[in-house]
């Protein structure tokens, strides 16, 4: 699946016990009614964001993930790939 909007705000990494790291981002998108979506980027993913700052239009590429924990269910945006949007 993939996405186009606007950074709206840029996370600091988290690492965790096991040394996985996650980052966290927010894009707004370009709908009638925009809509502010979080993705999350793991492990060596993370360093996607670097090269882009808060306000930079971009293209995000992500999986849908869901998983069940003590019978409540939660969705994930997995981003995998970043690219300035053209235009």
């Amino acid at each position: 699946m993939e996405l186009v909007g606007t950074i709206k705000e840029i996370f600091e990494a988290q690492t965790y016990g096991n040394g996985n790291t996650k980052r966290e981002f927010v894009v707004t998108t370009e709908e009638q009614y925009p809509q502010e979506i979080k993705l999350e980027l793991f492990k060596e993913k993370t360093e996607l964001l670097n090269q882009f700052r808060p306000g930079d239009r971009v293209n995000v590429h992500f999986n849908l993930r869901g998983n069940e924990n003590n019978g409540r269910y939660y969705v994930n945006l997995n981003a995998w790939k970043i690219l300035k949007a053209e235009g």
